[in-house]
């Protein structure tokens, strides 16, 4: 029986990807590669799906492993550059790979499945794009595209006699009307919607992204997870405040402080949690309290009461709200995206 290593989302297309090499006898193991940018398949909560129902229900096994580090590099640095946003998408494709590769090596595995279709992804998914990945992650033929692979050279599985070019599928373009009926023919209910998943795609999102790396080129990774919550206001290079616009970000908040950060809360009314992330001073500390405020049911008052927590440390900081002119003069905000700094 021939193996394979399959490069996972938990999507629609590698599903798919999977389930047609399975159909015709091939011993499939996935392999998901997290990082800090998209929808996290081991939290189901982060997911509009569960990501793992599939692998459950039609009985593959799912490895994780997270990029981290190498995957930051060439978001910083890519060598096929970005896409409209900060998608590094041909060099993040070439990283999949060459992991993949390895893994493949150590499992004694024949070949690799991808769930990509020509013309889907304008950066990566092109025809005449396949070959110049496949070369530069090194696994030239190795690649076995299950969903369009009939539109697409012989690869060495197809040579060797391991798989028939009559397995694979030809589809192409940015329609999903073909996968969704093959989805129904395997019984394939739960999946995530099409599209998105990848943060770096998002314009607001890149937006603080590159604003972040233009202030420190290796931030930390808990700078990164910050980026997902919050409206964020810049004080100096070394200082930011984060402001909770729900109940949700503000659980998010707490979850990604620690504790010896600057927390704000005004008690009493409905209060957003506000933090410092970096170098607090004297001014920032009282920016923060009055951004907290300005953003608090307690906007309308003249002089509002903010309680500091710092550690064990707790007080009080009476503070005017802050007035537009100074959330304008502070916010990090793409102005090219309507409400972006709401």
């Amino acid at each position: 029986m021939p193996k394979a290593i399959a490069l996972y989302s938990g999507g629609l297309d590698s599903t798919l990807a999977i389930l047609v090499m399975k159909r015709h006898g091939v011993d499939v193991t996935a392999v998901t590669f997290m990082n800090h940018f998209g929808c996290d398949i081991s939290d189901k909560s982060s997911c509009s799906k569960d990501p793992f129902a599939a692998s459950i229900k039609f009985g593959f096994q799912v490895k994780l492993a997270h990029l981290s580090d190498k995957f930051l590099e060439i978001v910083k640095n890519p060598k096929f550059g970005h896409g409209k946003n900060m998608n590094p998408c041909i060099d993040c494709r070439v990283l999949m790979l060459k992991e993949a590769k390895e893994f493949m090596k150590l499992t004694g595995a024949d070949f690799l499945i991808t769930g990509e279709v020509v013309g889907q992804r304008p950066m990566s998914q092109r025809k005449n794009c396949f070959p110049m990945i496949d070369k530069a992650a090194d696994v030239k033929g190795l690649v076995v595209r299950a969903l369009c692979g009939k539109l697409l050279p012989a690869t060495i599985a197809e040579e060797k006699g391991l798989i028939n070019r009559d397995m694979l599928l030809d589809f192409n373009g940015r329609s999903r009307k073909p996968q969704m009926a093959l989805a129904e023919e395997f019984g394939l209910t739960e999946y995530p919607a099409p599209a998105g998943g990848c943060l770096l795609t998002e314009p607001n999102y890149s937006y603080k992204l590159r604003e972040l790396l233009e202030h420190n080129s290796n931030p930390e990774y808990k700078d990164i997870n910050f980026l997902r919550a919050g409206r964020h206001f810049r004080f100096s290079p070394e200082c930011k405040i984060v402001v909770g616009r729900n109940n949700e970000e503000n659980e998010a908040i707490k979850s990604l402080s620690d504790p010896d950060d600057y927390k704000f809360k005004v008690p009493g009314f409905g209060s957003p949690l506000t933090v410092i992330l970096g170098r607090a001073s004297d001014e920032s500390i009282a920016l923060a309290a009055s951004i907290c405020a300005r953003y608090s049911d307690a906007r309308k008052l003249h002089e509002v009461s903010v309680v500091v927590t710092k550690g064990d440390t707790l007080y009080n900081l009476n503070v005017q709200p802050a007035v537009e002119e100074i959330l304008a003069q502070y916010r990090i905000e793409n102005k090219g995206v309507v409400g972006a700094g709401k």
